[in-house]
């Protein structure tokens, strides 16, 4: 079996230099602030700024470095095994709209590619969802029968490209995949040439309402304007309770090259654990994507361990040359699997949010993007209520509500009387773990060089305690998905503040 890379890092921003831009320094004002700088914020930005809108976009650390630079990057309608449920839960006609949103992404992706003739190894593939359990065929039987009440493209099949053992497939033709950073690079260049402004290293804290909206930064910096969008992944200003109507999911990622020749598709397995398989273009080389592994954030097993079992499907699947990245990534799912994309909530119609994307950001975030503008720019957009956020589903949502947060409330109790035996001293080099301190639970890493990083593993959320990550070396919570740095910065909301550092007694 191959090594699997000592560091952390997606291939998507190992291969792309990107542009850098400064942190906000004064008060500024505009019409919109977009705040976030993944594929949702840069799209609406893009778009208003393309319109003659004056935006600021401001990321609280660099553009692309979240779920967006994480990616496996696949442009599908095919999200899983959700047409079935969707039919059962809103119907034909919000099905069918999903569905027609997500087509409509994948074409204003491709359009804009031939547009600025984005050289971002955009090609249509054909993606499939497939079984090698008889457990699972019966619901592959629904998925395709919601294909065809739907009209979706696609087709009902016994075999795949890839030599798997498998039952049945669902197919869902003209699909396509691309480099997203290549993509993404290109629109923020658009939108600056637009004369909008992006900021990095600008975390915000805060909105206040008044005559005009105010987007207050963490180093009290002003940013007024007439509209904000909330695009940072977990809503950093959570008017409408977000932190308790979704929970979310950690997945991970192998970035392989092989003996054999790639047979083209998209993959993705009806089974769990969930399997995901793609390509890339790659300096000359085929890389491929190898994905699944998902589990609530800070939940489950050493996460060392999600790599590993994707490094033994993959030389199950092919014979592994090199294993050359890893990297992880969290999304957020929502009570019913729709994202929440428009405003707010009802009495904020000018602060609108984008989130909840379940592992499907291109299309979903790209949707977001296109009704967020409309939106602003006061345009009809016949998805708007499909995705409002103030919608409710009394089936599946109340049973999803008390689902989530009864796990929640497990986990807070759980971390609150684990006992942590363990001393500080006694860990290795490159091992992190919950230790003692003072009598008193805490979090503790040794990095190679024998430093060690001790915090307070006290969310500064809501107070649950936090597991440690040692695939990506962070302080997880295991209640609303917040992760923190070895120092206790915080990496991912919803948490805003960092975690309390501790010094140690050095004295016998």
């Amino acid at each position: 079996m191959s090594f699997l890379p000592s560091t952390v890092e997606p291939y998507w921003r190992d291969s792309v230099p990107l542009p850098s831009f400064p942190k906000l320094e004064e008060d500024i004002a505009v019409d919109v602030a977009v705040v976030g700088g993944g594929i949702s914020g840069i799209t609406t930005a893009y778009l208003l700024a393309t319109q003659g809108v004056r935006v600021a976009l401001l990321e609280a650390d660099r553009l692309l470095n979240g779920t967006t630079g994480h990616t496996t990057a696949k442009l599908t309608a095919q999200h899983d095994l959700v047409y079935d449920e969707f039919l059962n839960h809103f119907g034909t006609e919000k099905a069918r709209l999903y569905y027609d949103a997500c087509m409509d992404a994948l074409g204003f992706i491709r359009r804009t590619v031939e547009q600025h003739r984005i050289d971002c190894d955009f090609c249509e593939q054909d993606a499939y969802i497939y079984t090698t359990s008889s457990s699972s065929f019966q619901k592959l039987v629904k998925e395709w029968e919601a294909y065809e009440r739907l009209g979706i493209d696609g087709a009902f099949v016994e075999s795949i490209p890839l030599p798997l053992p498998v039952k049945a497939a669902v197919v869902m033709k003209r699909q396509a995949q691309f480099h997203p950073l290549k993509y993404l690079v290109k629109l923020v260049d658009a939108l600056v040439q637009a004369g909008s402004a992006i900021y990095e290293y600008t975390p915000v804290a805060d909105i206040e309402q008044g005559e005009r909206l105010s987007v207050v930064t963490r180093d009290k910096k002003r940013v007024e304007c007439s509209h904000v969008a909330v695009c940072s992944h977990f809503p950093f200003y959570d008017g409408g309770f977000y932190f308790s109507r979704m929970y979310a999911e950690r997945s991970y990622v192998l970035g392989v090259t092989t003996a054999e020749p790639y047979p083209g598709g998209m993959y993705l397995s009806a089974d769990d654990p969930k399997r995901s398989v793609r390509s890339a273009a790659a300096n000359g080389e085929t890389l491929i994507l190898i994905g699944g592994e998902n589990h609530k954030t800070g939940q489950g097993v050493p996460t060392m361990r999600h790599y590993e079992a994707l490094s033994s499907f993959a030389s199950q699947l092919f014979t592994v040359k090199d294993i050359r990245y890893r990297w992880s990534a969290q999304d957020l799912t929502t009570l019913d699997k729709m994202p929440y994309i428009g405003p707010m909530t009802a009495d904020t119609p000018h602060i609108y949010v984008a989130t909840g994307y379940r592992k499907w950001g291109m299309t979903n975030g790209t949707a977001a993007g296109m009704l967020l503008s409309d939106l602003i720019l006061g345009r009809d957009n016949r998805y708007r209520d499909l995705y409002s956020p103030s919608r409710f589903y009394a089936d599946p949502s109340v049973r999803q509500f008390f689902t989530t947060n009864l796990d929640v409330a497990k986990h807070l109790v759980a971390g609150k009387i684990e006992a942590a035996g363990r001393r500080p001293q006694d860990l290795a080099r490159g091992e992190g773990a919950v230790v003692s301190v003072n009598g008193k639970r805490a979090g503790a890493y040794k990095d190679e060089a024998g430093t060690l990083h001790v915090v307070d593993t006290t969310c500064t959320h809501m107070g649950c305690e936090l597991e440690w990550n040692s695939g990506d070396k962070t302080w997880d919570c295991p209640c609303h998905g917040s992760r923190f740095s070895i120092d206790g910065d915080v990496v991912e909301g919803p948490a805003k503040q960092p975690l309390k550092r501790l010094e140690l007694d050095e004295s016998p």
